[in-house]
């Protein structure tokens, strides 16, 4: 079983920025994502990154996010500036390996106006 913990949510104002981190307790990971889930809304792709560094942004965070990952640390990040209240929602890190997949515990970002 791999461990994932993720860091960094919180309570932001608008414009503001947040720093999210998702280490995973096995090495070998190829993609690592985040994604989100706002009340009432189905979970949404934010941002995926390869073990080469490939990105994939959503368009409603293109520009503004940006997700990095560490190999040496199995650890991805998300960078999140110019927040805006549409952002709020429990963000979830997703790590995929060879034959299995695997999801973060989740953490809060409330973004106020």
């Amino acid at each position: 079983q791999v461990q994932l913990v993720e860091s960094g949510g919180g309570l932001v104002q608008a414009g503001g920025s947040l720093r999210l981190s998702c280490a995973a307790s096995r090495r070998g990971s190829s993609i690592m994502g985040w994604y989100r889930q706002a009340p009432g809304k189905q979970r949404e792709l934010v941002a995926t990154i390869s073990r080469s560094g490939t990105t994939n942004y959503s368009d409603s965070v293109k520009g503004r996010f940006t997700i990095s990952r560490a190999n040496a640390e199995n650890t991805v990040y998300l960078q999140m500036n110019s927040l805006k209240p549409e952002d709020t929602a429990v963000y979830y890190c997703n790590i995929q390996y060879v034959f299995d997949a695997y999801w973060g515990q989740g953490t809060q970002v409330t973004v106020s106006s």
